[in-house]
Parts: structure tokens; C-alpha cells; sequence
């Protein structure tokens, strides 16, 4: 248990935050790095050529076939295999990058491929239209214009365009659609808010107010959209951090209930085995003896 959750930032010196990788030539020079434990301040997209490995994001194992394309938020836990050969190579960006307008930022908060509120999301690219990878080989092709003019304005609209496409496919490829509306757009302001104050705030009442709804309105609203009361949200949250911390880190049980807001360590021992039906040392035991 020496491991640590390892959190990166976008490489610096490029011109614009935004880099198309070989994950195959990375891995034999970052193979620690990326088999480890980890998290980035950026989004992911990677497409799978070749081979067939087990991607782990936040304890989720995702099975990946060649052609797969996966799409992961910024902040996601996750380690790539060690224990498979395979090529594959990725999109990272940043918010910044992306986000030129009010637009743009709506768009990348609620698309469902990095928004997918039941799953993980990815596609498998050779069913979709040879534009998908036109765009991707077009980006890749553009990312060594660094001296061109519009060189960022070309590979956010290239990227604008792949991320509507690959959307397209997504709603094609098994997606479980949830019905536009008012319950939609307020789950989903209501889990940005519990990712950025789950530490802090674990009342409903506190994200009600920030939401300007009443506590009932807010129940409806992740009731109908994913099957849990807003408390489940919030409490489902912090027991998501407290296993990363417990499976990735050395800190002690104390520290890990101090960091999520637990005055007494009694109490966040306490909800964790409501939750979980073991006590944090059980769990972080049971996953050295896997």
C-alpha cells in the first residue's frame, strides 16, 4: 500500500493544449506511469488499434477490443494493462483548448461522451463512417502545424466536428438515452456541484440552495433520471473517493476521513460499512490479498 494516486497537468511548451499520443510508444518509455494508479486535468480520447486489454477507470473494468475508441473525463482514476500488447493512440485536451465560447463549454459539460450519466462511454470506430477517422488522422496530421496560422482555431474545429460524429455513433451503438428536460439539466448541474463540494457539503439542502430548487424538485430530478434520491448521489460520491484513496494511497484512515470531511474517524468508518458492508481496513485489505 505505498501506491499513490498520481495527478498530472497538461505537458507544458505546446502551442495549444492539445496532443495526439502513441500510447504504444509511451508506454515503453512512461510504462510506471501509466500501469499506475493515476488521474489528469485533461479529457481522453483513446482509440484501441490493436489488441485486446482490460482498461480500469475508477474501479470500473472496461473490456476493450481492437477498434474500440473510449471516451474519459478529466479526474478519472485509471490504470492502462500490463499485462496485454496492444497499439493504441490518444486525443488529450483541456477545457481551455476546447472551450473558446459559452457554447462550447455547455457542449463538453453535457455531451454523453464524457457525460454518460449509466456508463463509461466508447464506440467501436469501425462501424461508424470513415469520417471519424479521416477527423482523427486529419488531427493527427494538424498537431505538426504548430507554425501554421489558426493552427488551435483547425484542431478545435476538427475536434468540435469528431466529438458530434462520435456522439452520433455513441447514440447508435447501445447508448440508454435519457429524455431532454428540466430533471436532465438539473441532475446534471446538481452532480457537477457534488464532484466540486462533496468534500465539504454532504447536506441536500446546501446543493438545493445552490440550484435554487427545493429539496422535493431536486429528489424528482435524479429520481426520474437515475434511479437514486439526491443523498445516494452524494454519499455514492464520497464512497467513490474513499476507495480510491484506500485502493491508491498510504494514507492512514484517519487522514483519508479528514480529507472527505469527516470530523471523527469513528464516523466516516461508520459510513463507510453502511455503505460498503466492510470497514475501510477490510476493504483495503481484501484488495492486497486480489
Amino acid at each position: 500500500m505505498t501506491e499513490q494516486i498520481r495527478t498530472y497537468g497538461f505537458k507544458k511548451g505546446l502551442p495549444a493544449e492539445f496532443e495526439i499520443v502513441s500510447i504504444s510508444d509511451l508506454y515503453q518509455k512512461q510504462k510506471e506511469i501509466l500501469t499506475s494508479p493515476h488521474r489528469t486535468a485533461f479529457y481522453h480520447v483513446i482509440w484501441f488499434q490493436k489488441g485486446a486489454p482490460t482498461h480500469l477507470a475508477d474501479f470500473s473494468p472496461v473490456a476493450i477490443t481492437p477498434g474500440t475508441l473510449l471516451f474519459l473525463k478529466k479526474d478519472t482514476v485509471q490504470l492502462f494493462d500490463s499485462a496485454v500488447r496492444y497499439e493504441a493512440k490518444a486525443i488529450l485536451f483541456t477545457d481551455s483548448f476546447f472551450c473558446k465560447t459559452d457554447k462550447d463549454l455547455k457542449f463538453l459539460r453535457n455531451s454523453i461522451l464524457f457525460n454518460d450519466l449509466l456508463d463509461v462511454s466508447r464506440i467501436q470506430i469501425e462501424e461508424a463512417s470513415d469520417m471519424l477517422q479521416d477527423l482523427f488522422l486529419l488531427m493527427e496530421k494538424e498537431a505538426g502545424n504548430a507554425h501554421e496560422p489558426n493552427h488551435a482555431a483547425v484542431l478545435q474545429n476538427c475536434l468540435h466536428s469528431f466529438l458530434l460524429l462520435a456522439e452520433r455513433e455513441r447514440r447508435k451503438q447501445g447508448f440508454t438515452a435519457i429524455k431532454p428536460g428540466a430533471d436532465l439539466d438539473y441532475t446534471i448541474l446538481f452532480k457537477d456541484l457534488v464532484d466540486a463540494h462533496f468534500r465539504q457539503l454532504k447536506l441536500v439542502s446546501s446543493y438545493a440552495g445552490e440550484l435554487s430548487v427545493t429539496e422535493k424538485r431536486l429528489n424528482q430530478a435524479t429520481s426520474r433520471v437515475l434511479g437514486k434520491s439526491p443523498k445516494n448521489v452524494i454519499d455514492a460520491r464520497v464512497m467513490l473517493e474513499a476507495k480510491r484513496l484506500l485502493a491508491h494511497t498510504s494514507e492512514s484512515i484517519k487522514e483519508i476521513g479528514f480529507e472527505l470531511g469527516f470530523d471523527e474517524p469513528t464516523n466516516f468508518i461508520k459510513f463507510f460499512r453502511r455503505h460498503h458492508g466492510t470497514t475501510p481496513v477490510e476493504f483495503r485489505e481484501s484488495l492486497a490479498l486480489d
